[in-house]
């Protein structure tokens, strides 16, 4: 049994890990915000700190504790970059710097975005990279981190629409003809940070990417086949569309005082022609496989 420390315990793929680490018997510890209304998110078992991520003075002694440290905190809308600050960022810099201070040096895992590659394409890209920048740059503990694709599962708000549309045939690809997209199971994503915490002295100061293994990713057809087992019909959106969408929807959010999801740095991610990983590092370092592919994922998930 180890004892993890675990931010963002209660978002998307923190709640699959939070499960999984008390299914698998470890001792897990949830960084709780003082405001948050989420304690209803939390597995039977976890214990929680409530504290802010910049919270040095409380994360230190929690540290002291703790056997590793699992970073899953993350803002995925957003209308600039302040939106994106606390948790991509300077979350990341505080936990660092509560981990330089601490007796112990326990390895920490930074779950990061595959975005985080090509920070000069939005906001959200640029946070992940810069978060990333944080650890490398200033760790003086063991260190490593993940970049999922894109992430699926029970839970998700962002992929989920655009899957139940490919389910009943129809798919609408915002990128140029022939784009490909590696996809991950959520569940896939939890086990890879289990498997990390009996690997880590392997993974230490790498970074990986980690997807499904569909060889070249998935095309939209592929997609809308996979999901509805059957004939598809593809809508193109035009790009000069999203991006009118996209410029309305970023300054309606600022007035109404909402982070906004479509914005033109999100177009500009849409209509990547890839968006491509190789998980193959990961699997030689950890024995970590997926166990999803997209057929066996839309199952499980629909």
């Amino acid at each position: 049994m180890k004892s993890v420390l675990l931010t963002g315990a209660t978002g998307f793929i923190g709640q699959r890990l939070q499960a999984a680490l008390v299914n698998q018997g470890h001792r897990a510890e949830a960084v709780i915000r003082p405001a948050t209304a989420d304690k209803a998110r939390l597995a039977p078992g976890i214990e929680t700190l409530t504290a802010e991520l910049t919270d040095t003075e409380k994360l230190v002694p929690a540290l002291s504790r703790s056997d590793a440290v699992m970073y899953c905190a993350g803002t995925v809308r957003g209308g600039d970059l302040e939106d994106f600050r606390a948790a991509n960022i300077d979350g990341v810099a505080c936990i660092v710097e509560a981990m330089n201070q601490a007796e112990r040096h326990i390895p920490f895992l930074l779950v990061s975005s595959l975005a985080a590659g090509r920070p000069q394409l939005s906001d959200y890209s640029n946070s992940k990279h810069l978060g990333e920048q944080a650890l490398i740059r200033n760790a003086r503990f063991p260190w490593t981190i993940l970049r999922p694709t894109a992430v699926y599962g029970p839970g998700d708000r962002e992929m989920l629409p655009i899957l139940k549309l490919a389910r009943k045939g129809i798919v609408t690809p915002a990128g140029p003809s022939g784009q490909k997209v590696s996809l991950v199971y959520v569940d896939d994503v939890a086990a890879a940070c289990l498997t990390w915490l009996e690997h880590w002295e392997e993974c230490n100061q790498q970074v990986f990417e980690l997807d499904d293994g569909h060889p070249g990713g998935y095309s939209w057809r592929e997609i809308a086949e996979i999901a509805s087992g059957g004939r598809h019909l593809s809508v193109k959106i035009p790009t000069w569309i999203l991006s009118a969408a996209a410029r309305v929807n970023q300054s309606g959010s600022r007035l109404l005082g909402r982070a906004p999801m479509l914005t033109p740095g999100k177009v500009r991610e849409l209509t990547q022609p890839d968006w491509l990983c190789d998980n193959k590092p990961f699997i030689a370092a950890t024995g970590w496989f997926p166990e999803f592919d997209l057929k066996k994922g839309l199952q499980t998930l629909f």
